[in-house]
């Protein structure tokens, strides 16, 4: 054990020795130092110029573009509806003898809904119609003596006022027979029937609700804020839940608004469709609004500036990069032209379409127009 202990404390002391025994290398690492600044110093000082003959050499994908005309839109939630859905009703009393229209039968105008019982008003008009008769032929007598001046002509006008009652008398019977047939006052749809045969109908009862689909509507609510922006006789596109494209026109406007949300009613009236158009279905309404000049530009040609606010990058005669601020007042989803409609941008400008995130503002790079499209 002691030899071992001895063998240890000897390598502890020749280790030690090495450690501080100068070796004679303080001048070589010090040329060594010397150089590698010298060569960093060189490297930031020759970087100038590669760097500006990089950055002329940089390529980015650009295209042409021209301000165009832009229609805004204004955009509201609303529904389909018919132009009117009316409960027909019994002007008389009677018993219900037949239902001749089916729930969701088409009817035209004049087509009988509801059947009522004649009862006694076929009878009545006879009697009316002779006492009509009878009066007729007192005038015409009375006339004849009022001529050879045997009465007078209070009496000839007594005559004539008693001709003239019977006469109303036939109208009225005529009329109560025929509201004994309930009609349709104009071409529909049966939407309900809220009596069957052998029913009783007070006057004033239901016989049926007609719905009127031509034409149809879109109805919805305006906000206040968008409202100034619209006029009779808009062009207006729906399109439903249902991916169902509509076209129509704007046909009223309130003036007043609604006391609760403030805002305004509207109603559309759709042109004829192929298909028929069910009421009640959540439509997307656009509403053409004023039209604006803008640029149609890519949606990844939009950036940031260091402020955080959205600008696209263009080049101009000299090749050198400007940072435009813009606003996108609109968006175009049409598969052949997306992008977003922009304001704030010169008549005509070279818009950088790829590579806008590798380069800033006053560098002078090249444009490849060739590859613009995409």
């Amino acid at each position: 054990m002691k030899k071992q202990y001895l063998v240890a404390i000897g390598l502890v002391i020749v280790i030690a020795a090495w450690m501080l025994i100068p070796r004679g290398d303080d001048n070589h690492n010090e040329r060594y130092a010397s150089s590698d600044i010298d060569r960093t110093v060189n490297a930031v000082a020759d970087d100038g110029p590669s760097s500006a003959s990089s950055a002329a050499d940089f390529t980015v994908r650009a295209t042409r573009s021209r301000v165009d005309t832009y229609t805004q839109t204004v955009s509201v939630r609303g529904r389909t509806q018919g132009f009117r859905l009316v409960d027909i009703r019994a002007e008389t009393a009677g018993r219900v003898t037949a239902t001749p229209a089916d729930r969701g039968a088409r009817v035209q105008k004049g087509d009988v809904l509801c059947e009522l019982a004649l009862d006694s008003r076929e009878t009545d008009l006879q009697e009316m119609l002779s006492r009509q008769e009878q009066a007729r032929l007192e005038y015409q007598g009375g006339q004849d003596l009022q001529q050879r001046e045997l009465i007078s002509r209070a009496a000839l006008a007594q005559l004539k006022a008693t001709y003239d009652s019977a006469i109303a008398a036939v109208r009225r019977a005529e009329l109560a027979l025929e509201r004994t047939k309930i009609r349709a006052p104009f071409t529909g749809i049966v939407e309900t029937r809220a009596v069957e045969v052998g029913d009783y109908m007070d006057m004033g009862g239901q016989c049926a609700s007609l719905f009127d689909d031509d034409p149809m509507l879109l109805v919805g609510q305006v906000p206040e804020q968008e409202v100034n922006k619209l006029e009779i006789g808009t062009r207006v596109t729906g399109i439903t839940v249902t991916g169902e494209r509509l076209n129509g026109e704007l046909t009223y406007l309130a003036r007043a608004a609604n006391d609760i949300s403030r805002s305004y009613h509207i109603e559309v009236r759709l042109e004829p469709q192929q298909t028929a158009i069910r009421q009640g279905i959540s439509t997307e309404i656009l509403l053409d609004a004023s039209q604006i000049r803008a640029h149609l530009v890519p949606p990844s040609s939009v950036t940031l500036d260091d402020a955080g606010l959205l600008g696209v990058k263009t080049l101009n005669a000299d090749n050198e990069v400007e940072f435009h601020r813009v606003q996108i007042v609109g968006e175009s989803t049409r598969i052949d032209q997306a992008g977003f409609w922009v304001t704030g941008l010169p008549n005509e400008i070279v818009l950088i379409t790829v590579g806008q995130e590798l380069v800033f503002e006053g560098q002078i790079v090249n444009a490849n127009f060739e590859w613009s499209q995409l």
